[in-house]
Parts: C-alpha cells; sequence; structure tokens
C-alpha cells in the first residue's frame, strides 16, 4: 500500500476552552454573568461595577470578561470584603427568586424565529429597530413568563462598527467577536459534546454549532456555521448580518428557517404557536409542512395546521423591502422540498406570488409567510392599514379591511429602557406591583402626586450624565477624525447643559430624512445662535454599508456641522449602539423623528424616550399617531391620517403625562407598552 506523505504527520486539532477559576463563594458570579437578566436590572450592574469599577470600564461592562480578567488578588479581596459579598448575595438571591418561578401553563407556548436580537451592546447580533424589537420581545416575555424560546444566529463578525473618516466618510468596520468572551453557553449533548445541526442544501449538508443565551427564563438559541466542518462557501453564512450577495441571503433564510425547525427537533421542543419575526425566517413553514406530510399527513391536512399555529409580524411598509428570490436560485437550494411536502414545484413557487401561474413574478418570502400563516400583523395601526393595501393582491376579490392583516403596536422593554434614576422614582412613588401591571392606566396617575421638583431633578440629573458620556467617550474619536485638537477643544467647551438639547438617532436610510432640518441653514444658524435661548442638536446613527444616499446624508451633517456658525451646536455620535441609545433616549430634551409618512412603520425609540420623561417632536406616523396627546409632545400634520374616534386599542397603550408646564419646567410624557401577542389566544 502506498501511503501519501502529506496525510502521515496531519495535526490532530482540539478546541480547549480555558475560563478563569472563582473561589467557591464568588461561583454564583458565573451563573449571573451567563444570564441577560443583569442586562434590564441595576442591581446586577451595579454590582459589576463594584468587583472593579476601571475593569468594568475596560471590558465595554462585559460581565463575562470582567470575571475573566479579575487578577487573583482582586478576587481575593473581594471575598474579604463583607459589603461586596453582602451584594454579591442580595442580588443573586433576586436572580434565583425570579428564576424560580414556572411558566404560565394558561397562555399557548410560542416559538420564535428573528434575523437579529438587541439584547444588549455586548452581544452583537442585531443592527437596529427590528432586532432591538426582538430582544425586547424576549425580554418582555421573560417577564411575563411566557412559555417561549427562540432561534437566531451567533455571527462571528455581527453588524459593523461605524467610525468616520476627516471628511466624514463612513467606515464600516467589521470586529471578530470571540465567542469565549461572551455571555453565551454551548448546547451540549449527554456525552458533553457540543450539538451540532445539520441542514440540507443541495446534496450536501451545512453543519451548524448550537449555542445557548439565557435571557431571563427564556432560552435564545444561536447557530453558527463558522466551523472547520462546512466549507469556506458555507462557513461565511453566519459572518455578517445582512452581508453577501442574495445567494447568502438565501443560504442565511434556509438556514434560520429550515435550520430552525430543525434546531427545536433535535432538542425536543414543540410550540403551540411558530412566530415569524419579518419575513426571514418564513421557510420555518416548508419544514413544518414536510414533518407532517413525513408523519402520514396530505399536504392538504399539514397547511392547515402549519396556518393555525402559525404568526407572521411585518415590518416594512413597502413591498421593495421584502426579499425577493429569482426562480433559478431559489430552485438551486428549495428543489428537493416540494416532493417532501406532496406538491409540485410550481405549487411551491405559487405559494410565494401575488399572482400564482405567472413565470416571470420571483419567489417572495413576505407572500409565502402571508400564505402559510393564521395570523398576520402590522406593528402600529397606521403600518396595518399599510399592510393590508400591501398584501391586497394576494387575495384578490376581497376588501383589504377583511384580510387577516391586523396589528400590533410595537411596544418597548420598561426595565432596559428607563433609566435606574427613574426606576428608583416610580419604585418611591408607584404600586409595589407596577413591574407587573403596565398596561393599568391608575397605576400611572400616581405620577401627578410627585413633586415637579424631583423629576425635573431627575430629568436634570439625566442631561448631564449623557452630557459627560458624550465629553468623555467622544474626545479621542473627534481627535483622530476632526483634524484640529483646537476645534475639539471648542466642541467640548460648547455643550451647554443649560440649552435646549434635541436628539435624532436611527438608522440612516433616507426615508427617516435626517437632512430635514438641514433645508434651510440660514434659519437653523438663527435657531441654534440664539443668545436667550440656546439650542443644541444630537445626530447620531448608521447608514447600510451598500447605501451610498444614507451614508451621504451622514457626511452632509457632519459637514454643516462644522461650519463655524453650526460648530458645538450640530454634533454627530459615531457608531450608534444600544449603550449609546439609552444614553440619548433618557438625555435629551426633546426627541425628533421626521419619517416620511406612512414608512416609518413603528419607531420604537420615541417610546423609550417618553418613558424618560422626554417630549416627542415626530411626524404623525408610526406608533406616534397612537400615542401622541394635546400637550404632551408635538406632531406634524396634525389633521393627516387622524383615525375614526376608538379607533386604538388604548387598553394595550397607557400614556403618562407629568401633571406640569411652567418657566421653569417641562411637560413630560412617557409611554409603556406590552407586545399584546404574547397573550396569543
Amino acid at each position: 500500500m502506498k501511503i501519501k506523505a502529506d496525510y502521515v504527520n496531519a495535526p490532530q486539532w482540539r478546541e480547549l476552552t480555558v475560563k478563569s477559576r472563582l473561589p467557591e463563594q464568588l461561583k454564583c458570579l458565573d451563573e449571573l454573568a451567563h444570564n441577560m437578566w443583569w442586562a434590564w436590572n441595576y442591581e446586577a450592574r451595579d454590582l459589576w461595577r463594584s468587583l472593579d469599577e476601571k475593569l468594568y470600564e475596560e471590558v465595554g461592562h462585559n460581565p463575562v470578561l470582567l470575571l475573566e480578567r479579575l487578577s487573583y488578588d482582586r478576587k481575593e479581596e473581594i471575598v474579604k470584603d463583607k459589603t461586596i459579598m453582602k451584594k454579591v448575595k442580595d442580588v443573586y438571591s433576586l436572580f434565583r427568586k425570579y428564576m424560580d418561578v414556572k411558566p404560565n401553563t394558561k397562555r399557548p407556548s410560542v416559538a420564535y424565529f428573528s434575523m437579529e436580537y438587541g439584547l444588549n451592546h455586548v452581544l452583537k447580533i442585531y443592527s437596529g429597530g427590528l432586532g432591538v424589537l426582538a430582544g425586547d420581545y424576549l425580554k418582555e416575555a421573560s417577564d411575563s413568563n411566557v412559555d417561549l424560546c427562540a432561534v437566531g444566529f451567533l455571527y462571528r463578525y455581527g453588524y459593523f462598527t461605524q467610525t468616520l473618516a476627516m471628511d466624514g466618510q463612513q467606515i464600516a468596520n467589521y470586529e471578530a467577536q470571540n465567542f469565549g468572551q461572551l455571555p453565551i453557553d454551548r448546547v451540549l449533548d449527554e456525552n458533553g459534546n457540543q450539538i451540532v445541526v445539520d441542514v440540507p442544501y443541495l446534496d450536501y449538508y451545512v453543519h451548524a454549532f448550537l449555542w445557548r443565551v439565557n435571557v431571563g427564563r427564556i432560552s435564545l438559541y444561536l447557530l453558527d456555521t463558522d466551523n472547520e466542518m462546512n466549507s469556506e462557501f458555507d462557513r461565511s453564512i453566519t459572518h455578517q448580518l445582512y452581508g453577501g450577495d442574495w445567494e447568502n441571503r438565501l443560504k442565511q433564510e434556509i438556514l434560520l428557517g429550515i435550520g430552525g425547525i430543525l434546531t427545536l427537533k433535535k432538542l425536543g421542543i414543540k410550540k403551540d404557536v411558530y412566530h415569524c419575526n419579518e419575513g426571514h425566517a418564513a421557510l420555518i413553514n416548508v419544514q413544518r409542512i414536510c414533518d407532517y406530510v413525513a408523519e402520514g399527513l396530505t399536504y392538504d391536512q399539514a397547511i392547515e395546521l402549519v396556518r393555525a399555529s402559525s404568526l407572521y409580524t411585518v415590518h416594512t411598509p413597502v413591498p421593495a423591502g421584502h426579499d425577493y428570490f429569482d426562480e433559478g436560485l431559489f430552485g438551486k437550494y428549495m428543489g428537493g422540498y416540494p416532493s417532501k411536502m406532496g406538491i409540485t414545484w410550481d405549487d411551491l413557487m405559487d405559494l410565494g406570488r401575488n399572482n400564482p401561474g405567472d413565470k416571470g413574478e420571483r419567489f417572495c418570502m413576505s407572500v409565502f409567510a402571508c400564505n402559510t400563516s393564521q395570523e398576520v400583523n402590522g406593528v402600529s395601526w397606521l403600518h396595518g392599514k399599510v399592510s393590508q393595501e400591501m398584501f391586497a393582491p394576494i387575495w384578490k376579490g376581497y376588501f383589504p379591511e377583511e384580510m387577516h392583516v391586523g396589528y400590533v403596536t410595537n411596544g418597548v422593554h420598561f426595565p432596559t429602557w428607563s433609566a435606574t434614576e427613574w426606576k428608583q422614582l416610580y419604585a418611591a412613588h408607584f404600586d409595589e406591583n407596577f413591574w407587573y401591571d403596565q398596561s393599568n392606566p391608575k397605576i400611572w396617575e400616581a405620577i401627578y402626586n410627585v413633586a415637579d421638583e424631583e423629576i425635573w431633578k431627575t430629568r436634570m440629573a439625566m442631561k448631564n450624565k449623557l452630557i459627560d458620556y458624550v465629553r468623555k467617550e467622544y474626545r479621542k474619536t473627534w481627535l483622530n477624525n476632526q483634524g484640529d485638537p483646537s476645534r475639539v477643544v471648542s466642541l467640548l467647551d460648547k455643550i451647554n447643559p443649560n440649552a435646549l438639547l434635541i436628539g435624532f438617532g436611527r438608522r440612516f436610510a433616507t426615508y427617516k430624512r435626517a437632512h430635514l432640518l438641514f433645508t434651510d441653514l440660514e434659519r437653523l444658524s438663527k435657531i441654534v445662535n440664539n443668545p436667550d435661548y440656546p439650542v443644541q442638536f444630537l445626530f447620531t446613527g448608521k447608514a447600510h454599508p451598500h447605501d451610498g444616499a444614507g451614508q451621504g446624508l451622514i457626511k452632509r451633517i457632519i459637514e454643516i456641522s462644522r461650519r463655524p456658525e453650526f460648530l458645538g451646536k450640530i454634533i454627530f455620535l459615531e457608531n450608534y449602539d444600544m449603550q449609546l441609545a439609552r444614553r440619548l433616549v433618557s438625555g435629551v430634551d426633546i426627541w425628533l423623528n421626521t419619517p416620511t409618512r406612512p414608512l416609518e412603520a413603528s419607531g420604537t425609540s420615541g417610546e423609550k424616550a417618553l418613558m424618560n420623561g422626554v417630549v416627542n417632536f415626530s411626524v404623525l406616523d408610526g406608533w406616534w399617531l397612537e400615542g401622541y396627546r394635546e400637550g404632551a409632545g408635538w406632531a406634524f400634520d396634525r389633521k393627516a391620517y387622524l383615525p375614526e374616534p376608538g379607533t386604538f386599542r388604548t387598553s394595550s397603550m397607557p400614556l403618562l403625562s407629568t401633571a406640569f408646564l411652567s418657566k421653569k419646567f417641562c411637560r413630560c410624557s412617557m409611554h409603556a407598552t406590552r407586545r399584546d401577542i404574547l397573550k396569543v389566544g
């Protein structure tokens, strides 16, 4: 036998995970660090800071990395420090009390599928509003004690980190995540090996490692294809969020949909409701139909069962925002599924077409989701109406209002986005059951009993906290990209705590109209340079790397901000993420939102501002059409798009307005919502 020389000494690689050893008294901290519960509980974040404040800042508020880098001497000091150890005990007791509550079995169980999840800035598996909504949904499900699990991706690079060139051009930096330093766990089998999910592609399989994120009481399972079992073409499936070409996008959606269902099967998980967050996950219903047919049902029986237990949430108000795939590309990867479903190829294609039989029409994930789901919902009242019109071609002969397309207005997770200072105020003045009964308007009326001075003190504390954050975090960045150090010093000096501070933070898509403020620069200059009524603007946001127009808006705003009359009055903060968002929505005086109506499906940043006593100044679009009240903020074009009285489900959207307006104090309004979707059935 001839032995190939290049096989003789082939290295045998083994992956080892090395963890820093914790003293027995601190072992509970590892459990705490690997549950995202700490992300919305300030008691836990205070605990991490008390272990080593300087190191906590250096590791970017990542508790897993903090514990890994704590020195042996510091660990010994902590064990001997009675004050810190009491805090460890108290916080862990709070955590265990929360975790030991059993799920509410009276509600339907839910399996949730999404391309992204915004849980915390430490875990970079999100880009914007869709992901943050999904993250808030999981947190609220945990707090509401819903039997829910979720499926997504563990991205190697995630979404990009934004830096700005000296000319204001956006630079996208993709930084690899070290999975061993993240608040995630490997999902292991009975032999202690990481579970691998095998997903069929063409005539081969893609092998995905399985990870778990503990989100309070909720398990979020993440698929990861960046492993040596896959080819270089398939390892990159989970490299970037919304990265690559259309073929990679299809491979991602096959992994999320078909791979997501195979994941739950492998884990032995069955749920009552299967929820697609956007059309990206629509292929879950292909695999579910295949499974039912394999059990002996006909296609007609299978699709009725699938429809009866499927829910599709749409976030995009225009057809161009949905995913379409050419028949050739779609058939390349999905050609083997019709026979497993008990139908023809044309039947499968027609499920994704507005006009069945039209060979020229591409397969649309959203149309397929509509055809295979019992319920379809937009994310605000107006978006529900827009979605009915948008999907009308699917069900010809019906009026839009007759379709099974409704709405559930997006909510936000109150404990995540309410600043610590506000939480403490609520705890002091609100009913003790407040956190568990946020939809009760009577509870919110307690704000009228809070002294104006106390509210104003809280507002100013948050404003100063934001200004300190900007001065600290952006000094170095501005020195790198502003060119002139004296200009940076001048800019920092001009940030005025007594000025009216207006914030604008969101994805820089053109329909968001970040440029609207700058259409009359002469008038803007008079506003920001009024010595008696100083006004300053904070802008932030990212544009998609392929969106040249959005990047152009960022560059234009930066160019204007560097003009002498606007220096320190118009400020752009780079690398918008959840950490910066929390500072902005709690620290500015007014939250500005100027989308082209009706293209803002929901726009939940304004809700986050409201719960921190920040006033909204917004186009009547998305949630603000429902949330606006006279005297509790400002609205563009008030008479346009106003629905008939009694249209809204006001019970799910309690509005809180502070009862004062004077020279010294500004009126603050707050708004708390819950996803009624968690109460399906």
